[in-house]
């Protein structure tokens, strides 16, 4: 089966009226900002996406998008793959819209000048915000996951007196 594009911008109140799917590919070439974040980005983001209506007749755009990038181990400094996965659910918002109303999975965005977001823009930011905050192996795959990894011997901290104490005593007086 051939890989579809995205298009870099949609119109999500037209797109959901029709109650149209999206399933494609972003190119390598077009997250930057993505393959920066990682020791590289393997290839072209997959991603779906659906525009509809909710109960509440809200605009909405649910989707998944996935990539597989390298990362650094943070714990033994070797580089391995990590298939990034993101889910997201966003409305557009609107003069008219109460960010407070909105439901909590819902994330708002803010339209362009012509109505439309830019569906590229979008899938970089949720895979770099799915990415690990401290990338590393599995202790199973790792080489030093096995390792005892604690240096020294802590000292338990002495038992100080509390200097509330005497707060507490003049409150019983």
């Amino acid at each position: 089966m051939q890989k579809v594009k995205l298009p870099v911008k949609v119109d999500p109140v037209r797109t959901a009226l029709k109650l149209l799917d999206y399933v494609g590919i972003v190119e390598k070439s077009q997250m930057p900002r993505l393959e920066e974040s990682t020791a590289g980005l393997l290839g072209d983001v997959d991603a779906s996406l659906h525009f509809g209506k909710d109960v509440q007749k809200l605009t909405v755009m649910k989707g998944t998008a996935h990539a597989e990038v390298n990362l650094i181990c943070q714990r033994c400094g070797e580089t391995f793959t990590h298939r990034c996965e993101a889910e997201f659910i966003y409305t557009p918002m609107f003069e008219r819209t109460d960010e407070e109303e909105l439901p909590e999975a819902y994330e708002p965005i803010e339209l362009d000048e012509n109505g439309e977001i830019d569906l590229h823009q979008i899938l970089e930011d949720e895979l770099i915000l799915a990415l690990p905050l401290v990338p590393m192996h599995p202790v199973d795959e790792c080489p030093r996951g096995k390792m005892e990894m604690s240096f020294g011997h802590i000292e338990p901290a002495d038992e100080r007196p509390n200097p509330f104490a005497v707060l507490e005593e003049l409150k019983r007086k």
